[in-house]
């Protein structure tokens, strides 16, 4: 490959400072062969189909970088239960497994370079307290603490027994009085299980 290639995949990551489309690539004149090429020398890492992450100098992915290589996957995936009260600072310890909430009907794959769970949610659970965290990478979405909190619960036999135990506790102590919570539960029809733990 040609040294001045090689030098303009160096400037663009410090210009790009971390992820790269596919479409931005080709944009700054580097062709599919030479991403190709790339990405076989480790200079670009594949995150996803038509995504990327710069490796020339080394630079440290974002403490989140597995919410928002996600979205980059599936733009309308949530991150939930376990993993959204990680993101959102209820916990300080991270799951093994990224766990992603997907529309019941969304058939996009989601393989990533780390373990993920996957949950399928119903039209009319799916949309309930989610919110948008921005960040200098990109943007993604995460249910809010009770709601992850509910998930949890949900998901209880899925999870590390000692993070589910963790994140009741962190919660409760946060939130004592658990109003919002309870309520939270009994929209998605979970009032009876979450009682059980809090």
């Amino acid at each position: 490959m040609l040294r001045e290639t090689v030098i303009k995949i160096e400037k663009l990551s410090r210009k790009y400072k971390g992820y790269i489309s596919t479409e931005e690539l080709l944009r700054e004149g580097i062709t599919n062969r030479q991403i190709g090429v790339f990405t076989q020398i480790e200079m670009l890492e594949r995150i996803c189909h038509g995504h990327y992450w710069f490796q020339c100098y080394r630079f440290p992915k974002p403490w989140d970088y597995k919410a928002l290589e996600v979205s980059f996957s599936d733009p309308e995936a949530v991150i939930c239960a376990d993993s959204a009260c990680y993101y959102l600072g209820l916990i300080d310890k991270e799951p093994v497994r990224l766990s992603v909430a997907t529309r019941r009907s969304d058939r996009r794959r989601i393989q990533m370079n780390f373990p993920v769970s996957r949950h399928y949610y119903s039209e009319r659970l799916f949309p309930e307290y989610q919110i948008t965290l921005e960040t200098g990478h990109g943007r993604y979405r995460v249910y809010d603490i009770e709601r992850s909190v509910c998930d949890a619960v949900r998901f209880r036999a899925e999870l590390e027994e000692d993070i589910f135990a963790y994140i009741i506790e962190c919660y409760r102590k946060r939130n004592p009085s658990a109003d919002q919570l309870l309520q939270c539960a009994k929209r998605l029809r979970l009032l009876n299980q979450v009682k059980r733990y809090i």
